[in-house]
């Protein structure tokens, strides 16, 4: 009885292991890495590669007396204007950060010291986040294994991973 209990615990934890667990988080951006917010960078090669998803965070790093972060919509960002932004996200120290919790293009541009004229401006399209793969069916080699311990038929699996939690969560209350 031990040793089928050990046999299916072994293969619960052989399961655990190869089954990845994805998780989308949201991440912070910082503009330009480390060139940060600053003039005769290219931000449109900066963003090219990357993926902006829903609730990522966008991070501005500046030299807060010559430059700031300024969202306009498409015609103020090719044209350089930031006479009616959508919003100001400067707050005054030079490190600003800006929530993307819409799914939509952001506009941003420095209206400031001709930051924009000198490349500070950066396109952003936010998107959902995909979706978690989905689990692989279990094939018949897996299926043959819980047969020939003879439990095919039976639920064993929760009381294997409870047994493996239990013992798990006792070493670490010993340790």
């Amino acid at each position: 009885m031990v040793r089928l209990a050990l046999m299916a615990a072994a293969v619960v934890l052989a399961f655990l292991a190869a089954v990845p667990v994805t998780e989308v988080a949201a991440k912070r951006w910082t503009v330009g890495d480390n060139k940060f917010w600053n003039p005769n960078i290219n931000y449109t090669i900066w963003a090219q590669d990357k993926h902006f998803y829903l609730d990522d965070w966008l991070y501005f790093v500046y030299e807060r007396h010559q430059y700031n972060v300024i969202e306009v919509n498409e015609t103020n960002y090719i044209s350089c204007n930031a006479d009616n932004p959508i919003a100001n996200w400067s707050r005054g120290s030079g490190r600003d950060v800006v929530h993307l919790n819409v799914t939509r293009h952001y506009y941003f541009i420095s209206g400031s010291g001709g930051g924009c004229y000198g490349g500070m401006k950066l396109d952003v399209l936010v998107e959902k986040p995909p979706p978690p793969p989905t689990a692989a069916p279990i094939n018949n080699s897996a299926r043959r294994a819980f047969s020939d311990f003879g439990f095919a038929h039976q639920f064993v699996i929760p009381v294997a991973v409870f047994t493996v939690i239990g013992t798990m969560w006792d070493a670490v209350l010993r340790f």
